[in-house]
This record gives C-alpha cells, structure tokens and sequence, in this order.
C-alpha cells in the first residue's frame, strides 16, 4: 500500500511554556534558541555572530516567535512529530472506509440553480468574503501579483478589480452596501498587492478591505526537527523561512479580530476564493444557497471530475472503530487511489455522466460565520492541521533540500471536528466545469507541453481567459439569444488551443445571477468573430444583431436600455505576437495581443 508522505496531526494539546513564550521578559532569542530540544548543535555558530548579527536574528526569531501559536518550540515539536510519521510510513487514513458525501449538483441547466441562487443572493449582503492571494505569477511567466494580471483582455480589469466588481454588484441590489472584503498577502505579495490597492484608490472601496499578510515559518533540516540557519552575504546568518500555506487564512482572520468584527457588523456567512479563477464568481452565490439550504457549516465549491485525474477530492471518510473521527474532507489526487484501492474499491466513473462520484475540489469554500469562530477561537486558535512533505535522498533519511510544515484552508474539518460537537455538517455544491472552474496558473511553455501529452484544459492565461468567454456565451444562450458557433470552434492563440468565436463579458454588476442574464439580454444575434463587453446593472439589451465589437458601460445609478441596436464594423482582433514586436509583459505571457480596429462605445457617465 503506497501513501504520499505527507502525514497529519492534531496541534499540539498544550503549547510549550518553555523558552520562545519568555520573549517577554527581554531574554536573548538567539540563547533561547539553542536551549529548544535538538537545537544545541547552533550554539557555535551564533556564538561567532557579531554584536549586531546577533541583534538582527533576534529580531527575526522574535518575529517568527511571535507569529506561530506556541512559538518555534512549538513549531519544531510538531515538525519532529509529522517527520517521525513519514519515515515511519505512518498511513493517515488508517481504520477510515471511502463514502460519497452530502452534496448538491447543480447544473447551470437545472431549475433549481436560480432557487439556490435566490437565496444565496439574499444572504450575500451579510456575507465577507476573503481572497487568498499569497503567490507570486512566477508559475506563469509573470514578475508582479497574478491579482494583477487581466483575465479577460475584453474588460482589461485585473484579476482583483473583477472580484470587486462582483462585491459592487451585490451593492448595487442593495442600496450600495457592499459586503466587507479581506485580502490575505505574503512577505512576496503584500507590498505589490496595497501598491494595487492605493493606485486605484481602493476601486473605490476604502475602508471595506482589509488586508492581512501571513508569515512565512522555518525551515527544518533534517528528521530531529534542526531549524536551518542560512549564510548571509556579511558573514551573519538567519533563519531560513518558507511559505507555510494558504491554511494560514483561518488563523490570521482570528488574529487580527476580523471574524469577531464581522459577527458585530451583522455578518452571518464568510466566503474563501482564491486569487486566480475568476469563473468561481458564477457559483459563489448558489453555493452560499447551498449551504443555507442544506444546513451545512461549511460547503466546499466542486466541479465534476475524471476518475483518476489529478486532482482533489471531496469525501466522506468513516472511521467504524472511532466514529467520532469520521470526517468529510478534502482527500489529494495522490492518496485517493491507494485510500480505495485498501478498501477494494476503485475510482469508477458514474455510468451516467461518466464523471466520478467523487466530486473534485475547486478549493473554494464557504462557511456559516458562527460556527467558524467557534472553532477559530477554540484552543488551536485556527491553526489547521499541518502536513509535512519532505524530499529525501536515497537513503530514505536524508533531506534532498530543508523542507517546512504546511497547511491547507480545506482541512478546515479537522479543527471542526475538535472544537463543534459532532464535528459540525460539512457538505458541497458541484457546478459545470466550464462554469465555474478555469483558474490560470501555468505558463505559456507548460500548456503547450501539457497539450502535446494530450491535456485539454492547460490551466493557463490563455484557457482561462478562453473559458471565460465561453461560459458567457452558455450564459446568452441558455437565455434564448442566438450565438453563431456556439463557442465550439478552436483556434491556436500564442500556441494554445482557445475557443474560436465571440468573445463575450457579462460584468458581473450587469448579469449578477442567471435570471438577470434572462431578463436583461434578450432577442438578440452575435456573430462568430464579434468581441461584447457589457457593464453596469441598469442596463437592458433587446434586439441586438452585433458582427463586430461593442462596448456598454453604465455607471451606477443610471439606466440604460439598448433596443434593435445593429453594429456592424471590423471589430477587434486577437492575433500572435509578431517575431521582434514590442509588447507589455502580458502580452508577453499570453504569446498574443489584442487589436481593436473598430468599436461601438455607448458610456452612460451620470
């Protein structure tokens, strides 16, 4: 039976009172260091430091100290802990049997999608919401923030700027009150992402958000949990540091008092998405229904996925032996195989849609807010279960390079299962793929590889800016317009296969829901090669008959109604990046550009 090598563990039960929580009585952190378990090995090499050398990695442990429950010691106590598992092969879902959960699929094409949607909609001016976004674009090629990158070259908003727009839209319904928006940075993200946020002057929401930034932890060096000192160019040392995971979130939105805030704001939901997939905003709404409707304290955002493909899923794991370990939990691509596999069971695909009965995790969630502090305000303070996933040499002991502890927001049900009676209900929402999943985090060269070896979405710039158009015009046509093609044709754009034909954007302050997608765009033709870009929630479309670009703005307040408009022009362009042109770095990443050759602009200003 072949298991990943990460193993998980249940925090500490009483943190350490021994050196790192004395901090406060002035002591030096470097001698505090040393006297940790298994540390003593520093000693010389702190001991050569200078005055100053030392002061500046006593700062750096102070800071680490003072950003980890139970400080270093604690920190190093688990890491010893979660090593001795993985070289032990200690199984961690040992006595657990593979179950379906509790779940709710909800096609766009279902009847009940615009019923849960009402009632998530009604629920979004009481909801927060929370952007994960502590990475860097270098996966894609990119020097900035991904939230800086644009989506869609259509609307040329950035990743950050549509999720705001999607906050304004639900002001827009009711009477300009947008809900509360935390955005977690890291040491890499945090100066970029406010830099963002000043030069726009918030997108106009100055005071709604928030931003938090997590901390990165130490590196560990080998299986006795030794922190790794790292070599600086004047001869001093600090501690290596690696990023801990996006699982920080839970612990810094108790930390810096936002969930208490909310409950006092009157916010009785809280909704995590993550920073590049900007689909995701087409489910939010009938997964906050979801939730309410079914009763569960956390509902996990799924799409369909392939028996075997890599990717997470949602399970229900039954514990016989200890029932009140039984747990629904995101289970990894990689363990959910050996998992069936010990049970003699397979990852079969459902004989009636061919998907797997396990639903795949698009790792965005929502929470009822009550039961989410009781659990973050519980004893591990919204630390949620480490992992370790070392890279050992062939001797199975020896670490190729350090490794740290990491977290994951998903595992959010383990620290339930300690703190709600019952472990609380945790449950999911699945939507259409094509709807609400197609995040961007590959470059240009790795989908091309991955299209090679035969992968049809390449989850780059490219499919997800592709994709989104796409499901605009599902979203058309599912509301009676005609569309030519019908978003089945493909073309090569900068070496990626993309959809070939309009490329469409329905703000989401212009089609918030599937019902405003009805009842606001309606009667109407686009033609294959035509770009559409519409904004502004007091517009009206009827009639149109579009072969070329058109662009509809309306600012808030205003009202727009656009009847029997025919356009016709040369439109805009997509086309590949010329050998020795000159372009910005996106267009760069992208391998294309945009060409706007003719538009219909109607701007409704005040």
């Amino acid at each position: 039976l072949a298991f990943t090598t990460q193993a998980f563990v249940l925090p500490h039960p009483s943190y350490p009172t021994h050196s790192f929580l004395r901090s406060s009585l002035k002591l030096d952190n470097t001698d505090l260091l040393v006297e940790i378990d298994g540390q003593e090995d520093l000693k010389n090499t702190i001991n050569g430091l200078t005055s100053d050398q030392r002061k500046r990695l006593n700062d750096q442990i102070e800071k680490l100290n003072n950003g980890y429950p139970g400080g270093i010691e604690n920190y190093v106590v688990k890491a010893r802990k979660l090593l001795k598992d993985v070289v032990n092969k200690v199984n961690p879902f040992d006595g657990f049997t593979p179950t379906l959960p509790s779940g709710v699929p909800l096609p766009y094409s279902s009847p009940k999608y615009g019923v849960y949607e009402d009632v998530g909609l009604r629920l979004s001016k009481n909801t927060a919401f929370v952007l994960v976004a502590g990475g860097l674009g270098e996966r894609l090629g990119y020097g900035g923030i991904k939230l800086q990158l644009t989506p869609y070259l259509v609307s040329s908003k950035c990743y950050l700027e549509t999720y705001i727009d999607f906050l304004k839209g639900i002001g827009d319904r009711f009477g300009g009150s947008v809900p509360p928006l935390v955005i977690m940075t890291s040491g890499d993200t945090d100066k970029l992402t406010r830099e963002l946020l000043e030069e726009n002057d918030y997108y106009g929401l100055r005071g709604k958000i928030t931003v938090v930034t997590q901390d990165k932890v130490p590196a560990i060096v080998d299986v006795d949990g030794r922190v790794s000192l790292k070599e600086l160019s004047d001869g001093g040392v600090e501690i290596e540091t690696k990023p801990h995971g996006h699982g920080d979130v839970h612990h810094l939105l108790h930390k810096s008092g936002c969930a208490k805030d909310w409950s006092s704001q009157g916010i009785t939901n809280v909704v995590f998405l993550q920073d590049t997939n900007a689909l995701v905003i087409n489910g939010l709404l009938p997964a906050l229904g979801v939730g309410e409707v079914e009763g569960f304290d956390m509902t996990s955002i799924c799409v369909p996925r392939m028996p075997g493909e890599a990717a997470g899923a949602i399970v229900d794991l039954k514990n016989e032996r200890e029932p009140d370990k039984s747990i629904v939990i995101n289970v990894e691509y990689n363990q959910l195989d050996p998992l069936l596999n010990a049970q003699g069971l397979k990852d079969d695909p459902d004989p009636e849609t061919g998907y797997s009965v396990y639903p795949g995790n698009a790792n965005n969630l929502v929470f009822k807010l009550s039961t989410y502090r009781k659990t973050i305000e519980g004893e591990d303070q919204g630390v949620v279960n480490e992992f370790v996933n070392p890279k050992f040499k062939d001797d199975g002991v020896t670490f190729k390079k350090p490794t740290r502890l990491e977290c994951m927001m998903q595992d959010f049900p383990l620290l339930m299962r300690k703190e709600v009676e019952g472990g609380g209900s945790v449950g999911f929402a699945q939507f259409d793929r094509e709807m609400t999943f197609s995040p961007a985090k590959n470059s240009r060269d790795s989908g091309i590889e991955g299209e090679a070896k035969g992968s049809k979405s390449t989850g780059t710039l490219t499919s997800a800016e592709s994709e989104g158009y796409l499901s605009n015009i599902m979203k058309l046509m599912k509301a009676g317009n005609v569309v030519e093609g019908e978003g089945k044709g493909t073309v090569k754009l900068g070496g990626i296969t993309a959809m070939d034909g309009p490329r469409c954007v329905l703000g989401p302050r212009f089609c918030l829901t599937k019902a405003d997608a009805e009842d606001k765009f309606k009667d109407s033709k686009i033609s294959r090669r035509s770009t559409l870009y519409v904004t502004g929630s007091g517009v009206k479309i009827t009639g149109l008959e579009l072969d070329g670009a058109l662009i509809v703005e309306c600012c808030e307040g205003a009202t727009l109604e656009v009847d029997g408009l025919n356009v016709c022009n040369e439109g805009w362009v997509f086309r590949d990046i010329e050998e020795g042109e000159e372009v910005d770095e996106e267009g760069r990443i992208r391998g294309y550009v945009l060409e706007k050759r003719e538009t219909k602009h109607i701007k409704v200003e005040e």
